[in-house]
């Protein structure tokens, strides 16, 4: 009892324990740290960066002197080139959180005497997710980085200044000079990420697209019992008994309106521009389900003209439910699209969908590639 109002009075610091051990016969462990810093991460699809090349060493401004060679001559050396702010592609990444808003290459080293030149700097490498568009200030696309391993420099450095010795002839056998350091590219880029995915869920917001994408693919997105669950785009990977792969991604809800920036905007329909076909999630369980692929081909017009053209198919979700098998038969009626009714809950006539989703892919994959 002594013990727990000690304890409960000067806390579970070093020196409290070592009392404790040293006079008690069950020694209590300090509380383990928490960690430093802000441990929470953001996705984000839009960065703008400021890219600064190195600057390129200075040239030397030297002249041998040694004993018994009176005439030694100028020997300054060449100043290193700075080095480059590259972005590489990865799969390592999945968003541009961990991009810096300025990056800075290292500087060449300057030149130095008996014609010894300066190190050239190592370049920056920045590693960036598959799918990042690199736009300039005008919001012209300078490249995009869709393959592992692909690059696009950034910002050059500066070359490296000549040293003395290379302005060295007839007419001036002693130039006291030399020339300095380039500077490296100074501008500002606009990353843009769009994720690439063949297929695109588009729904309200409590549609199922969610629990669809975890119970076709090992993706594990959050699900809950309330609208805008999802906040950021998931991507998941079907694979197939031929090892094909299929990419499907799920963005955030969509209401009406969106594009007045109601709800969580339109911005995030950038990540089914890439998309071979799109995959309207319908909840079948509301008054009035049709409506809302009306809506959802609105708000897509609105973004972008033609977007909702690409073809598509739709999904009838929550069928589990006997309203939903009812506005299902209604719902049939009133369209000439083929409807695919499941329940992403209990995991009911998803082979059905798989199957849909494969003959969309091969056809979409084969025309995209032969034009």
């Amino acid at each position: 009892m002594v013990l727990q109002r000690f304890v409960y009075k000067f806390g579970t610091s070093s020196v409290v324990c070592a009392i404790i051990r040293r006079y008690s016969a069950y020694p209590i462990k300090p509380k383990k740290p928490k960690a430093e810093g802000d441990t929470k991460k953001f996705f984000v699809d839009f960065k703008k960066v400021r890219v600064i090349g190195g600057k390129g060493g200075d040239g030397c401004i030297s002249f041998r002197r040694e004993a018994k060679v009176e005439f030694g001559g100028p020997d300054g050396g060449n100043g290193g080139h700075g080095g480059h702010v590259i972005f590489t592609g990865t799969q390592n990444e999945s968003s541009l959180s961990s991009v810096q808003t300025v990056l800075k290459a290292s500087s060449g080293i300057i030149g130095k005497s008996s014609n010894r030149h300066g190190k050239d700097a190592e370049h920056l490498y920045t590693e960036v997710p598959l799918g990042t568009i690199i736009r300039d200030q005008n919001g012209n696309e300078l490249t995009s980085l869709d393959g592992e391993r692909e690059y696009y420099i950034a910002a050059c450095g500066g070359a490296g200044g000549k040293g003395n010795q290379h302005f060295v002839s007839s007419e001036d056998t002693t130039p006291r000079y030399a020339e300095e350091g380039a500077y490296g590219e100074d501008r500002t880029l606009y990353l843009e990420l769009k994720t690439m995915a063949h297929i695109g869920l588009i729904g309200f917001p409590n549609a199922g697209k969610s629990t669809l994408l975890r119970a076709i693919s090992c993706a594990r997105p959050k699900v809950a019992p309330y609208a805008f669950t999802t906040l950021h785009p998931h991507v998941g990977i079907v694979e197939y008994d031929d090892y094909e792969r299929v990419i499907v991604a799920d963005i955030p809800g969509l209401i009406p309106d969106a594009h007045k920036n109601r709800g969580l905007g339109v911005s995030f329909l950038r990540h089914i521009e890439r998309c071979l076909c799109l995959l309207y999630v319908i909840d079948l369980s509301i008054e009035e389900p049709w409506t809302q692929l009306e809506h959802l081909k609105y708000e897509l017009e609105q973004y972008k003209p033609g977007l909702s053209e690409r073809p598509h198919a739709i999904i009838g979700n929550k069928m589990d439910l006997e309203i939903s098998r009812k506005n299902y038969i209604e719902m049939k009626s009133r369209t000439n699209l083929k409807i695919i009714p499941i329940s992403a809950e209990n995991r009911q006539n998803l082979k059905q969908l798989l199957v849909e989703m494969r003959d969309m892919y091969d056809i979409e994959s084969v025309t995209t590639e032969y034009g």
